[in-house]
């Protein structure tokens, strides 16, 4: 009989290496998605050069502002929300490895010592009121052959979750670098603002001193005094409103770089000196490609269809529990009850044997987890349609924003220069007693919104441009491996 035991571990074990083969549940295939052939918003756009046939990486770098270079180079090591999305990676590779585990052996060993008085009242026992020692040292082996799949398919589960999560982290890393281009940008726009604003009030308080020494001579009235003086005070109260949307955005770029608001300044940019939208840069043009390459370059989607795969193993798991599960096992050690015998050939013992242990009755509720895990599978793929229909949208609304801000940045222009024309021209006829001030009052306040509508343009196609890379998938590589 003893020599039966290894036959039977043997052809259990032989038993399982064929059912191995089988795994519960669906393989997965990726989830069909209707993709467009091309984007509705390009026609008319630039066509991006062979070098550029895609954006890179370091996509910032395409506006060419060596201080917003630094700065993102801060995001990496600094931002405190890519850093807990790298510990949520790590986590989910850590998943992986407890995955691989749960098909490996499992190997223990003991050590008991025990003293312990027989009772009297035993009846048939050699021992009884008798005080004994028991020494042992047992080692134990398990391994569960995994029949139906349910192993593999947890790896796959884990590994696809794994995956998941290394494109969250390329997603928060774009959300970050996105939101410190656009931050930098509305600071910028707000200084080009702000000289403007700067440069208006200089104007204003010219004009007022003009006015004033008018009145001194009788040719104006307390009137064009008081007009004066409110546009003046007016410009100087849209100054104080324009250092405090500064300040914001400027806090804003030093929680995404990992530092204290109150420990951090922007300084103002080299061309400090030019006012209003002149010191303002086009925004560059950004390489769009195909639709069927954004499904590709979108980390947020990608961890979608990701997720998928991973609710699709999760269904084998599921349907795997259903079936019994075999163990096979074996034991053994010493086992002594004077301690300077327990290591002598005749301490030993030892047993082998498989066991099929399964549920017949559980009131449904394996049933119930998978049908539990083919809704997860069915939620996953729809989140998954869902994020390509979105990125395709995203795209298209930035594209559209584009052109549209490209359009009318070319009409505001010549809005600009007829209202700067028009002032100056009512300046004069003021100064020969023409017009009424009135009439200068109306001309400032016209070239000055008409200015600031200029800058916010400005400001648009520059966030806009952030945008539309971000909803490009920024520089992302599927195939790179994941930082951290």
């Amino acid at each position: 009989m003893v020599r039966t035991l290894p036959a039977l571990a043997a052809l259990s074990l032989a038993a399982a290496t064929l059912l191995g083969a089988c795994a519960a549940g669906p393989d997965y295939r990726p989830p069909v998605v209707e993709t467009p052939q091309a984007f509705r918003e390009t026609p008319g756009w630039a066509r991006a050069q062979p070098a550029d046939a895609e954006l890179r990486g370091d996509w910032w770098t395409l506006f060419r502002d060596p201080v917003l270079d630094r700065l993102q180079a801060r995001v990496d090591v600094d931002n405190r929300s890519l850093r807990a999305a790298m510990a949520r990676y790590r986590q989910a590779r850590a998943q992986i490895r407890i995955a691989e585990a749960a098909g490996a052996p499992q190997v223990g060993v003991g050590l008991n010592a025990s003293r312990a008085r027989v009772s009297n009242n035993v009846l048939g026992r050699s021992l009884a009121g008798r005080t004994t020692n028991d020494f042992i040292l047992p080692v134990s082996v398990s391994w569960e052959p995994d029949l139906w799949g349910r192993i593999a398919r947890g790896e796959e589960a884990a590994a696809a979750g794994a995956q998941a999560s290394a494109a969250d982290v390329e997603t928060v890393r774009l959300a970050m670098h996105a939101d410190l281009a656009s931050s930098y940008f509305l600071v910028r726009t707000l200084d080009s603002e702000s000289r403007l604003l700067e440069a208006t009030v200089q104007a204003y308080r010219k004009a007022l001193a003009i006015t004033q020494e008018r009145q001194r001579i009788g040719i104006a009235s307390g009137v064009d005094i008081s007009l004066a003086r409110s546009q003046l005070d007016g410009a100087r109260a849209q100054l104080a409103d324009i250092a405090l949307q500064r300040g914001a955005a400027e806090h804003a770029i030093a929680t995404l770089i990992g530092v204290p608001a109150s420990s951090y300044t922007l300084a103002p940019a080299a061309d400090a000196s030019r006012p209003g939208r002149s010191a303002i840069a086009a925004p560059p043009d950004i390489p769009v490609g195909l639709p069927s390459q954004l499904l590709q370059r979108r980390p947020d989607v990608a961890a979608a269809e990701r997720r998928a795969a991973a609710a699709n193993a999760q269904i084998g798991v599921a349907e795997a529990s259903m079936f019994p599960a075999l163990t096979l096992g074996g034991s053994g050690g010493v086992e002594s009850a004077a301690l300077s015998q327990l290591l002598s050939a005749p301490s030993r013992f030892w047993a082998l044997g498989p066991a099929l242990a399964g549920v017949i009755f559980d009131g449904g509720a394996r049933q119930a987890r998978t049908a539990q895990a083919q809704a997860g599978y069915d939620a996953s793929v729809e989140d998954y349609r869902h994020s390509t229909l979105v990125a395709f949208q995203e795209v298209e609304d930035e594209l559209q924003a584009l052109r549209v801000l490209r359009q009318e940045a070319l009409v505001q222009d010549r809005v600009v220069h007829a209202s700067d024309q028009a002032l100056a021209l009512l300046t004069r006829r003021y100064g020969l007693g023409v017009v009424p001030y009135t009439d200068v009052v109306l001309a400032q306040t016209t070239a000055l919104n008409n200015e600031r509508l200029a800058v916010g343009l400005a400001r648009r196609r520059l966030l806009a441009s952030v945008l539309l890379v971000k909803a490009l998938g920024g520089g992302w590589d599927r195939q790179a491996p994941a930082a951290g």
